[in-house]
C-alpha cells in the first residue's frame, strides 16, 4: 500500500487552546499530511457544557504556530456564515499558514445547536442550495474584481476582496457529502476533494456515482479527490484492511479519527502503520 495522505481530525471540543496546539503541532512533527478541526459551537459529546473553540478562528492561531501541515474544518457549516465572511475568513487563513489551507464545506445538520444559539435552520433543500451557492460566492469573490452573483439566497454586486488567496486560484475546496441525488452531484460539479462516509463498499458506490456525475457536469472524475475519516481503535490488522480496500476503491485521503484511547493509540499509528499507507 502507498501514496495515500494521511490527516488527523484534532477532536477539538472538551480541549482548551494550549492541548489543542499540543495536538496539532505534535501532528506536524510526525508527519501527517493535515490536520482537522470541525465547525461546531458546542461539544458534541461528553459534557455539552463543556470547551468547544470555533473553527476558522482556530485555524489561523494554528496556521500561526505552524509552518508544514495543511489545516482545515471538516466541515464548515454554510449555515453559520454568510459566504462573503467566509470568503474572507479562507483568504485570511491562506495568508497566515502560508498556502497550507484546506476549505471543508458542508449542509450542517446540528438543528438543536442552531435552534440553542440562535442561527436559522432551514429545510434540507435549502441548505443544500445555500452550499451550492456557498461554493459559486467562494470561487467568484477569490478570484474576480466586480464580482456580480444572483442567486435565490445571496446576492453580491460588483463585489471584491484583497489580498488574493496564496493558492491559486483558490485554496482546494473539500466538500463533505453523502446523498446520493442531490449532495454527491454538488460535490461533483464543485469540489476539489469529496469527502465521503460509510464503509469501504458503500464509498466505492458513492465514488462510482461521483464519478458520473463528474463526467455528466463536464469534469474529469480524476481530478476529483476521494477523502473519508478513518477509525484507528481497531486492532492494526483491521485498519489496514480497511485503508487498503480504501485504496482500492480510489481514496486519496485519509483523514484518522482521534480515539478515546488517547495519545498513545495515535503514537503507535503514527509509529506502525501511517508508513505503510503514504510510503
Amino acid at each position: 500500500m502507498y501514496g495515500m495522505k494521511v490527516g488527523i481530525d484534532v477532536s477539538q471540543h472538551q480541549l482548551e487552546w494550549p492541548e489543542i496546539r499540543e495536538r496539532v503541532a505534535w501532528a506536524e512533527e510526525v508527519g501527517f499530511e493535515s490536520a482537522w478541526v470541525f465547525d461546531h459551537f458546542t461539544a458534541l459529546y461528553g459534557d455539552r457544557t463543556g470547551p468547544c473553540l470555533e473553527a476558522w478562528t482556530l485555524l489561523a492561531a494554528l496556521a500561526a504556530v505552524t509552518t508544514r501541515i495543511r489545516l482545515g474544518a471538516l466541515v464548515t457549516g454554510v449555515t453559520y456564515r454568510h459566504p462573503s465572511l467566509l470568503a474572507a475568513e479562507v483568504v485570511t487563513v491562506d495568508h497566515v499558514s502560508a498556502g497550507r489551507l484546506n476549505v471543508g464545506l458542508g449542509a450542517a445538520w446540528h438543528q438543536e445547536e442552531h435552534r440553542r444559539l440562535g442561527f436559522e435552520f432551514p429545510a434540507t433543500v435549502e441548505r443544500i442550495e445555500r452550499l451550492d451557492e456557498t461554493v459559486q460566492i467562494i470561487k467568484g469573490l477569490l478570484t474576480t474584481d466586480g464580482y456580480d452573483f444572483e442567486g435565490r439566497h445571496f446576492r453580491l454586486r460588483e463585489a471584491f476582496y484583497r489580498p488574493r488567496p496564496v493558492q491559486r486560484p483558490h485554496p482546494p475546496i473539500w466538500i463533505g457529502a453523502n446523498g446520493t441525488q442531490v449532495m454527491l452531484p454538488l460535490a461533483a460539479r464543485h469540489a476539489d476533494v469529496w469527502h465521503g462516509f460509510g464503509s469501504a463498499s458503500e464509498l466505492a458506490g458513492k465514488s462510482a456515482i461521483v464519478d458520473r456525475a463528474a463526467e455528466a457536469a463536464g469534469r474529469d472524475p480524476a481530478e476529483i479527490g476521494r477523502s473519508t475519516s478513518l477509525s484507528i481503535s481497531e486492532p492494526w490488522d483491521a485498519v489496514r484492511r480497511e485503508a487498503d480496500q480504501l485504496r482500492a476503491a480510489g481514496f486519496t485521503d485519509l483523514i484518522a479519527s482521534w480515539p478515546s484511547e488517547g495519545l498513545a493509540r495515535v503514537e503507535e499509528f503514527a509509529g506502525a502503520v501511517m508508513p505503510e499507507l503514504v510510503g
